[in-house]
């Protein structure tokens, strides 16, 4: 598997973005602003991760996915170990994740990379999307905020 920054002639996963963050406009908005890599093999994108620096010497990993059908194979470690790396290389301190209260499997996830949960951003997905979101049999209306010291 290759990770690599998505080059300036190529178009963004959205398919796989939106995975991870279902409203287009936010994705295009901070895909502007972002840096947005790419996880490969065999020329086929199957991972994509963008950071966003958001204050001086903190960056924020604002969106992670892999395909679906290649979950649960240690991509998603991977993505998030790569995004640690560069996040050092941009001079970032601090690097920042938000996910929402019933992402279960990303809670695990980031706290097996590391992260520690730092705050609950409360009713923030009911002020940012207009269409209700359940993941795991859960309403999404809190983000879990975690960062890590790097």
């Amino acid at each position: 598997m290759l990770i690599r920054k998505l080059n300036a002639e190529e178009q963004p996963p959205l398919h796989l973005l939106l995975l991870a963050d279902p409203s287009l406009s936010l994705v295009e908005a901070y895909l502007k602003r972002g840096q947005c890599f790419v996880a490969e093999v065999e020329n086929c994108i199957i991972g994509v991760y963008v950071l966003l620096q958001t204050r001086p010497e903190t960056v924020e990993l604002v969106n992670i996915a892999v395909d679906e059908n290649q979950q649960s194979k240690g991509i998603g470690k991977q993505l998030v170990y790569h995004a640690i790396q560069n996040a050092r290389l941009l001079g970032a301190k601090t690097i920042e994740v938000g996910t929402g209260n019933s992402s279960v499997g990303q809670l695990a996830l980031y706290q097996k990379c590391g992260f520690r949960i730092t705050g609950i951003d409360r009713d923030f997905f009911i002020r940012h999307y207009s269409e209700e979101i359940v993941e795991n049999g859960i309403k999404v209306v809190d983000m879990i905020r975690l960062s890590l010291d790097i």
